[in-house]
């Protein structure tokens, strides 16, 4: 294999749990990190900043396990700016070798240090201890503050009880002292621990973002868990009552693993936050290796960020839309482009001219019909789309579709990842599946290399529109895409042997019996200033 390759773009090679915050003008990530190796251990707060979210200066470790509170550990947790603006975070510290876990904060050393490279642990912590009602063990992960309007403070906490996940909820007057409130967040049977929660109010309309604290009669709520059991995120759309200090999905929200999920590729322990200078919510996804430990250790790094997405609300008020954020668009250097190109079944074009182990491409695809879709098939109901992927993969000839891009992709094809759709025909709709599938992204062939065939499906009214998006950014050994202009999103991670650096490829291509046209805009990306000289990363 290929352990050499890495992601240079802006795919931050750093450990699992980001927690951002930006602060004067400037953006720190704080992230999980095993300063001594690429596995897992050791176990600090790693501290960076920037100031477009694009380039990155390394700072030493903001927190890291010191104390009696925080001896066995400094887990992951968020940061809040209180009034005075002035920033705190809360983390979560195991205090014994029986991993039992309680919830501690950190505050700057000194305000005046643009980039707040000290942080101070006060000796009264910790804040908040779990009660008898609550497992120990999995007591995990606070979330930003919000302020309600009773001038109390609040924040929740991922755990589990009895194979419920719950999100249990706290609150405080003056951020010291911190009582559980009665009723839980929110819970749902039979979906293990949950892990990294993230509750932010979004606008009905519009693609603005609000601040946690932020409280109307036009916003809906979100909450956002990572699943321990799958590893994956999910999420659902819903109200907040105040009054009674629980969240309730809306009825077109499923909790659960059959849920709405942020990224239905390798996407796991997110965080969003509020960014108020350009009035927008951004949100960050950690990305783990799928090769294997000995590959990591050879490597000497493990984990990667995705590229920080905007989201909103899309206009159904039904789930989320996330896009790449603006500033990535300064990377684009050399542009080729694709115009009123038609592919018949079974036909690919080539994208040259570009850098494709290293780009960015925008494409449009259009049929003038979808008399061809095919029947979905009633046994695929209770399948989760990545099944259904696997069963219809790009080599499948169908009838709209499968067309799409194969990435990564050596020059005979004995290797590339593809990124793709097809429609189906269901009832009285049509149900469009997008997949990422990397089950021929390598010869590599290893009994724990993670090859799969990523998918979720598109919530998309074709017979209005009879087109789909995509956006693909591709990084070497990540392949990150949006369709339908960020309605799904899909994380593949890939490691190429033969298709890598000048040796890959980029296709676009249509293996459905109906005719596709494409508009499609590609760019080389070049390099930012990113924190290689900070040793190794960790999951």
């Amino acid at each position: 294999m290929s352990t050499e390759l890495v992601t240079i773009f802006n795919h931050l090679k750093i450990g699992s749990m980001v927690r951002p915050m930006y602060y004067n003008g400037v953006y720190h990530l704080f992230y999980q990190y095993n300063l001594y190796g690429s596995v897992w251990g050791n176990i600090v707060w790693a501290h960076s900043v920037s100031t477009d979210l694009i380039n990155w200066i390394p700072l030493e470790p903001a927190i890291y396990p010191s104390k009696v509170f925080d001896k066995y550990g400094t887990w992951s947790g968020s940061a809040t700016i209180l009034p005075g603006n002035k920033p705190i975070i809360l983390y979560t510290g195991i205090v014994d070798s029986n991993k039992t876990q309680v919830q501690n904060y950190a505050i700057p050393a000194d305000l005046s240090d643009p980039f707040l490279r000290k942080w101070i642990k006060p000796d009264n912590n910790p804040l908040i201890v779990a009660d008898v009602t609550i497992n120990k063990t999995q007591f995990r992960d606070p979330t930003t503050a919000w302020l309600g309007q009773d001038g109390y403070w609040r924040i929740t906490i991922g755990s589990v009880w009895e194979n419920k996940g719950i999100a249990l909820l706290y609150k405080s007057k003056d951020f010291m002292r911190w009582t559980k409130v009665k009723n839980l967040l929110h819970s749902a049977n039979n979906t293990g621990n949950w892990e990294c929660p993230d509750f932010f109010p979004v606008l009905l309309h519009g693609t603005k973002g609000l601040d946690a604290s932020y409280n109307s009669t036009n916003i809906k709520h979100v909450l956002k868990v990572s699943l321990d059991v799958t590893r994956f995120e999910y999420y659902t759309v819903g109200t907040y009552d105040t009054k009674k200090d629980m969240y309730i999905p809306d009825n077109t929200s499923v909790d659960g693993w059959k849920g709405l999920r942020l990224d239905y590729g390798n996407y796991y322990a997110s965080k969003s936050f509020y960014d108020p200078s350009k009035n927008r919510r951004v949100i960050w996804g950690w990305a783990n290796e799928s090769d294997t430990v000995d590959d990591d250790v050879r490597k000497g790094w493990a984990g990667i960020q995705t590229i920080p997405r905007k989201l909103w609300l899309d206009p159904s008020g039904k789930q989320l839309v996330q896009w790449p954020v603006e500033e990535l668009d300064t990377l684009r250097e050399k542009k080729v482009q694709l115009k009123h190109r038609k592919l018949n079944k079974g036909e690919m074009i080539e994208v040259k001219g570009i850098t494709p182990a290293q780009a960015d491409v925008e494409v449009t695809f259009s049929f003038s019909s979808l008399d061809k879709a095919e029947p979905f098939d009633p046994s695929w109901t209770d399948l989760y789309a990545q099944d259904v992927c696997a069963i219809k993969d790009s080599t499948v000839q169908g009838g709209v579709g499968p067309f799409g891009l194969l990435t990564l992709a050596s020059e005979k094809l004995e290797e590339y990842t593809p990124v793709f759709f097809r429609v189906y025909k269901a009832l009285n709709k049509y149900k469009v599946l997008m997949c990422s599938d990397a089950s021929r992204s390598t010869l590599e062939i290893g009994k724990t290399m993670y090859k799969p065939s990523f998918a979720g499906y598109v919530d998309v009214d074709l017979a209005k529109n009879k087109k789909l998006s995509l956006r693909s950014l591709i990084d070497h050994s990540v392949v990150e895409s949006f369709g339908a202009g960020g309605k799904t999103c899909i994380t593949s991670r890939v490691y190429p042997t033969l298709a890598i650096y000048d040796n890959a490829h980029l296709f676009a291509f249509n293996n459905g019996t109906e005719t596709i046209k494409i508009e499609l805009n590609a760019w080389s990306m070049s390099r930012p200033k990113m924190n290689w000289s900070f040793g190794h990363s960790s999951y």
